[in-house]
């Protein structure tokens, strides 16, 4: 798999072992994407997400050792994206591609479906992948289909799997102010005929029915000949995935239809930057909830 040249950072050694990091972590290309279906042909059966691999993740627990010195952890800049090691987070270069409309992604590539997408970015999903995992996330896989018999006449839906990342907004508003925003505050449930799909009651409730947090799926590699593996969200653009296409960077835990008719998200332009301005989209490793071991 091709990763981008990083000689300018003279780090040629880095950059080969990063590129065998991330081919080893992506699932190669073995069973079809899902593509959810509606009405009575849809699948009857979901199978519960299989278990992570468990592996040792000295990077998620350790501290850069300059940052337990009380010394400043440098950033890491690439080509669209800037490391963040002490914060613990990716910010991506992007640019608002869309003010209005029903969503399939919150992020694509330049070039791609930027008419269904809230951001543009240029950074290539298989870099984004590879910082993610220098943070110490950890991938999984997409969502996808596979039969439940040999006669392949019943299909079951796999869930994906991976960590959760929280995703955020960075701009400047009106008074020119650097504020951070989660992205659930730029999307909505989908209007139609003028009236809006039904929520829970309580405004707690309904922040809750608004995505933040994606799972770190980590797209796939595909075999291209006698070439190198291709990495497919690199093919096809789509970075962070509100629809389920199956070989998304970022996506939600359930499965959603990509289906015009059944898409389930429209953009909320009430704090959106216009069309055009440039933003950083920040990528958070979500924090556990999980009490910490008494020691």
């Amino acid at each position: 798999m091709k990763i981008p040249r990083l000689s300018f950072l003279k780090v040629r050694p880095l950059a080969l072992a990063l590129t065998l990091f991330v081919a080893g972590a992506c699932p190669a290309e073995g069973t079809p994407p899902v593509v959810p279906q509606v009405g009575p042909e849809a699948s009857q059966e979901t199978v519960p997400a299989p278990t992570a691999p468990t592996r040792p993740d000295t990077a998620r627990d350790a501290a850069p050792a300059s940052a337990s010195k009380g010394e400043p952890v440098p950033e890491l800049k690439f080509p669209g994206l800037t490391i963040n090691a002490r914060e613990r987070c990716l910010d991506v270069d992007g640019t608002i591609c869309l003010s209005d409309g029903a969503l399939e992604l919150i992020a694509c590539n330049v070039g791609g479906k930027v008419h269904e997408s809230i951001v543009a970015v240029e950074a290539r999903p298989s870099l984004i992948h590879t910082a993610l995992l220098l943070l110490g996330a950890r991938s999984g896989s997409p969502a996808m289909r596979r039969p439940a018999n040999e006669e392949e006449t019943r299909w079951v839906d796999i869930p994906p799997t991976g960590d959760l990342i929280d995703v955020f907004l960075e701009f400047n508003n009106a008074e020119g102010k650097r504020v951070e925003r989660p992205i659930s505050d730029f999307i909505r449930r989908r209007i139609r005929d003028g009236i809006e799909r039904p929520k829970s009651g309580t405004e707690a409730d309904k922040a809750q029915s608004i995505p933040h947090a994606f799972i770190f799926a980590g797209s796939h590699l595909k075999d291209d000949g006698d070439g190198p593996r291709g990495y497919l969200a690199d093919i096809s653009g789509h970075v962070i995935s509100m629809s389920t296409f199956g070989d998304e960077l970022l996506c939600l835990s359930e499965l959603h239809s990509h289906q015009q008719g059944a898409l389930e998200w429209e953009i909320d332009p009430t704090h959106l930057p216009k069309k055009g301005t440039a933003v950083t989209l920040r990528l958070r490793l979500k924090k556990s909830s999980e009490p910490e071991p008494k020691r």
